[in-house]
């Protein structure tokens, strides 16, 4: 029996310095009919805020409009202490009030999304019991995507490159790799890069490479994404 296999792309660190990279592998995407999910956290480091950046929203807005999700990325990394994730090890009440607070940003921006990742793909305890709390419905994490309405999970881990992943060439060859392996075997394949990294050759092109060979195995471009149980369900 062949298993098919469903790729997901997604970008993080999208802001304004990152945006133009960003933009040219979204268009790179375009024309393969690879949607993004775009990962987007109201503040980063070097002060930034995006509710301070109406160009990135826009282009947000945008980019949803045409099929790309948006996912939320966390809060406010940069007040996080170095070298741990955000929500890494937060307990469920800070969680919960960090969570209601990028749940405004995005709302007033009109961004707002049921669907979270935490940054480099970690979370506590806490925060994964926070997320329904606050109103989100899917959580992807390092090793799984969990619909936490229904309480189901399936496993898939993330080949990424940045945001907490390495960017290496040995790693950008490893991943190429390893995307290949899932893309002949069938099922979910998760692939992601951080906004800085587009900008650069060599990470750029493991993670084009990384989509042309799922793509050649017959991949189907898909984004995180989360059904609403259907009306008269009886649970």
């Amino acid at each position: 029996m062949v298993v098919s296999t469903e790729l997901i792309v997604s970008v993080s660190g999208i802001r304004d310095v990152t945006r133009e990279a960003v933009d040219r592998f979204a268009r790179e995407m375009d024309a393969r009919g690879v949607p993004l999910s775009l990962l987007v956290a109201p503040r980063l480091k070097d002060h930034y805020r995006l509710v301070r950046d109406p160009a990135t929203q826009e282009w947000l807005l945008e980019r949803r409009e045409d099929g790309d999700a948006i996912v939320l990325h966390g809060y406010d990394q940069a007040a996080t202490k170095r070298r741990r994730a955000e929500f890494s090890a937060l307990r469920e009440h800070e969680a919960r009030l960090r969570l209601l607070a990028a749940d405004r940003v995005l709302e007033a921006t009109g961004l707002r999304t049921r669907l979270f990742a935490p940054p480099r793909w970690v979370a506590s305890a806490g925060a994964v019991a926070a997320l329904p709390q606050t109103g989100f419905r899917l959580l992807a994490d390092a090793t799984g995507v969990h619909d936490l309405d229904r309480g189901t999970v399936e496993q898939a881990r993330v080949f990424g490159i940045g945001d907490g992943a390495r960017a290496e060439p040995w790693w950008c060859r490893a991943m190429v790799i390893g995307a290949a392996r899932v893309a002949r075997r069938g099922g979910l394949l998760r692939l992601a890069i951080s906004g800085p990294q587009l900008s650069k050759p060599g990470p750029r092109q493991a993670i084009v490479d990384a989509v042309d060979i799922a793509l050649h195995h017959d991949a189907q471009p898909t984004v995180y994404r989360w059904q609403p149980r259907a009306l008269g369900h009886v649970a």
